[in-house]
């Protein structure tokens, strides 16, 4: 039998929130970085909802998101080939966030496991394509049935509040690294912290910093070498 590989050496854990436009629009970014190191790294997303209850939520056509989607975020959809329309809702997500959470629990270790990132995939486009209420238990779980989960067992996790501490202890915990904005990019190495970036970054950016991380590895290898 042959021996599996060893779990990768660097990790980037991928602070998000499904409402946040900068988010989409990393994830061809980092599905480049997949494809460029494949097994050398590994990618984990976690959950950071921005304004949580009982912080108000925006209006889906203020002046401030009006001039963002102008400004930033239609040209960046653009240059990274995504077809994006500025929402014409600005829903909690927080159901959104906990539905991902239990498809990775569920679904992590099963022939399923792809479509833990073809639900992300889905729920990021509906929102940002066709205005999806991510708070809607209902179309949570019509997605899921969709791409071959279990919606009535998502359904009945989200009234029963499964996930819920789990994705408030991402929050805190992101927070406690000095996250207050998303998408955050936090580089581990052997599980230790190796510095954060903030904001969508272009794949060359993420290119540099997974190498620069590699060449440091090897470095101190060749230092413990008699």
């Amino acid at each position: 039998m042959p021996t599996p590989p060893a779990p990768p050496r660097l990790t980037l854990e991928v602070f998000s929130d499904l409402r946040c436009p900068f988010c989409y629009l990393e994830l061809p970014e980092l599905e480049a970085l997949e494809d460029r190191f494949g097994h050398d790294i590994r990618v984990v997303w976690r959950p950071f909802e921005l304004r949580p209850e009982p912080e108000p939520a925006l209006d889906p056509h203020c002046d401030y998101l009006n001039e963002l989607w102008r400004d930033a975020v239609l040209p960046m959809a653009q240059e990274r080939g995504l077809s994006m329309r500025q929402p014409n809702i600005q829903p909690r997500s927080r159901l959104a966030l906990e539905t991902l959470a239990w498809a990775e629990r569920r679904y992590r270790d099963t022939p399923s496991a792809s479509q833990v990132a073809a639900l992300r995939k889905a729920l990021f486009s509906g929102f940002f394509e066709d205005s999806l209420d991510l708070s809607d238990p209902g179309a949570l779980a019509e997605i899921a049935n969709q791409l071959g989960l279990d919606g009535a067992a998502l359904e009945a996790s989200l009234a029963a509040g499964e996930d819920r501490e789990a994705v408030q202890a991402s929050r805190e915990e992101g927070q406690a690294l000095g996250v207050h904005g998303v998408p955050a990019l936090r580089f581990l190495v052997d599980g230790e912290h190796a510095g954060i970036l903030s904001g969508a970054q272009p794949r060359r950016q993420l290119f540099l910093a997974v190498e620069r991380l590699q060449d440091a590895l090897r470095q101190h290898e060749g230092k413990r070498t008699p």
